[in-house]
């Protein structure tokens, strides 16, 4: 099978297509014929700093071909999506069957890659984390990334509140064609500023640096600030005063070491609490753009640029 493999750390150029041989699912896993994988920033830290060779790649939409010998609630056949460890670069990967999820109906096989990724990890942070509630006021940094788009749009359709933030007047202007709540040109406008008063009970960050005590100075009491990423820092200088006197809520996660038992817990929320809203309609994945396999360096190159809205795709096409 063809798959692309990271040769060394480096710029989008040492992705590299490979010939390989195709995986045997072990007894737990099923072996999926991929149809699409998404591009997530994940893989771009990992191509930076990985000591090996391997194929990234962290979720992926496809076929199911094998199965293992103790897996019962999948069959050859199903068309899945699924979230995966590393291995979503490729024409086949195994995939722990209880990380697999039905496509869900109305959605192509293609733009189900979308999914996984974006998916489990806002539930594991935002709902399971931070317990955001119906009614509740959720802002989300980042809104037309593929986190935000998602996270936004599972808030919104549970009844929450939303706000966020975005870099440019052409990124504003999509998130309020989409309705996905108050949105701020952050350029422009300082989101501590404008928020001040809003009483914010949940934050999602993946700034990081000078952005996390604004965050915490415009939480209400009780509030959760959940930190998935710290691309401006992760060094940062915070008042212990602020979290004290309004018993504020500190957190964040990775969710790409957490355990097969944790991802599975996940999946079971989220087939049950967020798939009947794709299939009402009620949420959808943002698609910016698809590359072929080969094409995995100038998406990249892509997502480095952060002028993308919503998830970039490898097509296996």
């Amino acid at each position: 099978m063809k798959a692309i493999y990271i040769t060394k750390s480096g710029g989008p150029e040492v992705l590299q297509l490979k010939e390989t041989s195709k995986p045997k699912p072990g007894k737990n896993q099923v072996l999926i014929k991929v149809k699409a994988a998404g591009v997530n920033r994940s893989d771009v830290i990992t191509r930076k700093t990985t000591t090996e060779s391997l194929i990234p790649g962290l979720e992926v939409s496809g076929e199911i071909t094998e199965i293992g010998d103790n897996v019962t609630d999948k069959k050859i056949g199903d068309n899945v999506c699924a979230l995966i460890a590393s291995g979503g670069y490729a024409e086949y990967v195994n995939v722990e069957s209880s990380h697999c999820l039905t496509t869900p109906e109305g959605l192509s096989l293609t733009n189900a890659a979308a999914i996984p990724e974006t998916v489990f990890t806002v539930w594991f942070n935002v709902f399971q984390l931070a317990k955001l509630q119906p009614n509740e006021k959720l802002l989300i940094h980042g809104g037309t990334s593929g986190i935000g788009t998602m996270g936004l749009q599972m808030a919104k359709a549970l009844g929450s509140e939303i706000y966020t933030t975005a870099g440019n007047d052409k990124k504003i202007e999509f998130l309020n064609k989409m309705d996905l709540g108050k949105a701020i040109n952050y350029k422009k406008e300082a989101f501590e500023d404008v928020f001040k008063d809003k009483k914010i009970d949940v934050i999602l960050d993946m700034v990081g640096g000078d952005y996390t005590q604004k965050n915490l100075d415009i939480l209400n009491n009780k509030g959760r600030l959940v930190n998935i990423n710290g691309m401006k820092s992760s060094e940062v200088s915070i008042n212990l005063r602020t979290i004290m006197s309004k018993n504020l809520i500190l957190t964040g996660s990775f969710l790409k070491p957490q355990s097969a038992a944790v991802k599975t817990q996940i999946a079971k929320e989220v087939e049950k609490n967020i798939w009947p809203l794709f299939h009402s309609k009620k949420i959808q994945p943002v698609i910016y753009k698809t590359f072929p396999l080969k094409g995995a360096a100038e998406a990249h190159k892509l997502m480095e640029s952060s002028t993308h809205i919503g998830k970039i795709l490898l097509t296996m096409d």
